[in-house]
């Protein structure tokens, strides 16, 4: 349903998971649509912290249990 069949991130599959879009994402977390699509698209992009709390802030809001490990290792 999601993905369209192209590859994915860790974000990006736990997004499709949880039945949520990136359009929730970037609403949620007040970032950059061009940034959530970039993060969610490959592993190999790393955030920065201050971006990396806003997405975590916003998933807790669904997963209050998620972690910065779960999607990127620093």
């Amino acid at each position: 349903m999601f993905g369209l069949g192209k590859k994915r991130s860790r974000l990006g599959k736990w997004l499709d998971s949880n039945d949520l879009t990136q359009g929730w994402l970037c609403s949620e977390s007040k970032l950059n649509k061009a940034t959530i699509s970039r993060l969610c698209a490959s592993d190999d992009n790393m955030p920065n912290l201050k971006t990396i709390q806003k997405i975590l802030k916003a998933l807790r809001k669904v997963d209050p249990n998620v972690k910065q490990d779960d999607f990127w290792m620093m």
